[in-house]
This record gives C-alpha cells, sequence and structure tokens, in this order.
C-alpha cells in the first residue's frame, strides 16, 4: 500500500498540469516593466543599458529553468517544442543538457 498522497505529489502523472490562473497577467505585468526600462534607456540613461541587457541574460535563465521544470513535471519536449513554436528536436537541443 502506497502512503504517497497523489494530490501532494505534483510529479505523478495525474498530476500533469496545474492551472495558475495569473500567469497571463504576471506576464503582461512583466512586458510592462521591461518596456519600460528600454523607454528609461532610451531617454538618456546608458548607465541603465547594461541592467537592460543583464535582463535578457535574466530571461533566458528562467526560461531554462522553467523547461527543466516542466520535464520533471512531466512534460515532453514535443509537448515543450509545441508551446513554443519549434520542434521536438530543437527544444531538446536548446535545453536538453542544462
Amino acid at each position: 500500500m502506497s502512503t504517497v498522497k497523489a494530490s501532494l505529489t505534483p510529479h505523478l502523472p495525474q498530476q500533469k498540469r496545474r492551472d495558475v490562473v495569473e500567469n497571463d497577467e504576471f506576464a503582461a505585468f512583466t512586458r510592462r516593466i521591461i518596456r519600460a526600462h528600454g523607454r528609461r534607456v532610451a531617454t538618456g540613461d546608458v548607465e541603465a543599458l547594461r541592467d537592460l541587457v543583464a535582463l535578457s541574460a535574466a530571461l533566458d535563465d528562467a526560461i531554462g529553468q522553467a523547461v527543466i521544470g516542466l520535464r520533471a513535471f512531466g512534460y515532453s519536449w514535443a509537448e515543450i517544442g509545441q508551446r513554443l513554436g519549434i520542434s521536438r528536436q530543437a527544444a531538446q537541443q536548446r535545453w536538453g543538457g542544462q
């Protein structure tokens, strides 16, 4: 008899997808902040340019962590690639070694 509660174990197959309702709003908020930062740099804040570029690197890291998490959660390379508009092979090549 298993002592693992399926409802508390997210990596079990029946618990594959979690609905998080605030993702769209959070992503929109993040885009607004990044655009505002770009506008600030564009008005002459050359010192902030380095910070704006660092955001790009941080976003790449966050995407890598998200993909690793989705794989651990049970999503296939095909499912991840489909969401990104790329092939399964391209997704695996880009993030498979992380």
